[in-house]
């Protein structure tokens, strides 16, 4: 497998998060990523979408809440990703 790239997130003033990437993907004009909290073995991932504007220098990232859009976003994932299982 190869190594995932690590990211990390500014969570507030004071808080830094890290996150795996597992795969990104472009959607009705929007950049999802899906991430995890370990870079082995099974962890809790999230799918993050893309907030920031064109030209922004850092990226603005939440996470997908909407039912709707977390069913359609987390199936495209999983069929990008064979061992990928969403429960």
């Amino acid at each position: 497998m190869a190594k995932l790239e690590k990211i990390t997130f500014q969570a507030d003033e004071n808080e830094a998060v890290e996150f795996y990437v597992l795969e990104q993907t472009r959607i009705g004009g929007a950049n999802y990523i899906l991430v995890t909290d370990t870079e082995e073995g099974d962890g809790d991932a999230l799918i993050l979408k893309d907030m920031s504007g064109d030209g922004e220098e850092e990226g603005i990232f939440s996470i997908v809440s909407d039912e709707d859009e977390l069913s359609a976003v987390a199936g495209v994932f999983q069929n990008m990703m064979e061992d990928v299982e969403f429960v």
